[in-house]
């Protein structure tokens, strides 16, 4: 009986009840406060079913709101699976932000701003398997009628790792949201926020962008 309602419920709008449910994880995910979320038009073309949010990592101060770095979070579904994924879901992210020219020059950082991705991962203790991504760094220097800008070095981190699934789905995606907001604000230059350990390594912590280069 419960087999034949949801079969009747995935029928009556479409779109799987796993992926619903997964979706409203997401949507009730608890986020730290310096953290604007909201949704975004999916992409339509990566899977049969898409669910996508951006999010920017806000400074409040005495004089205004500034905006230390931002990013996108994709949740995929395949309800027939994917070889590549090893799984029915896939999430997919970007995180990016400015960082101090010098920083972009150290040969650690691709090294060390991966970490940062899976030790969040590691210290919300989600389980996740097949990861893959880019780490890309880009300095940009002004001359002429603008020479009088400051370089700017930008920091740009794409990922996807496929979420572990249990008998009614992906296992705790709001976690998975939670650890890659971790991220965001790492990327930021923002403290770690605190949570339990997990016994499987931590977070890296990412210098102060006027504080000291990467070790």
């Amino acid at each position: 009986m419960a087999a034949a309602q949801e079969h009747l419920a995935d029928s009556a709008d479409e779109t799987p009840i796993a992926f619903r449910q997964a979706v409203e994880a997401l949507h009730a995910a608890r986020l730290r406060s310096e953290i604007e979320i909201a949704p975004m038009p999916a992409p339509k073309r990566l899977a049969p079913f898409a669910h996508a949010l951006e999010a920017t990592v806000v400074e409040r101060d005495a004089e205004g709101d500034t905006d230390l770095a931002d990013g996108r979070l994709v949740l995929l579904h395949d309800p027939a699976g994917h070889d590549a994924w090893h799984g029915t879901f896939r999430v997919v992210t970007l995180a990016r932000a400015e960082l101090e020219p010098e920083l972009a020059t150290d040969p650690l950082l691709p090294d060390v701003c991966w970490s940062w991705l899976t030790g969040a991962l590691e210290a919300r203790g989600v389980p996740y398997g097949e990861p893959s991504g880019t780490v890309t760094r880009a300095g940009s220097y002004y001359f002429g009628g603008i020479g009088d800008r400051p370089p700017d070095t930008q920091l740009e981190l794409r990922a996807s790792w496929t979420p572990a699934e249990g008998p009614r789905g992906v296992r705790d995606i709001g976690a998975h949201l939670t650890a890659w907001c971790d991220l965001l604000c790492q990327v930021a230059g923002l403290p770690p926020a605190p949570v339990e350990p997990s016994g499987r390594g931590g977070v890296v912590p990412l210098p102060q962008r006027r504080g000291p280069q990467l070790r």
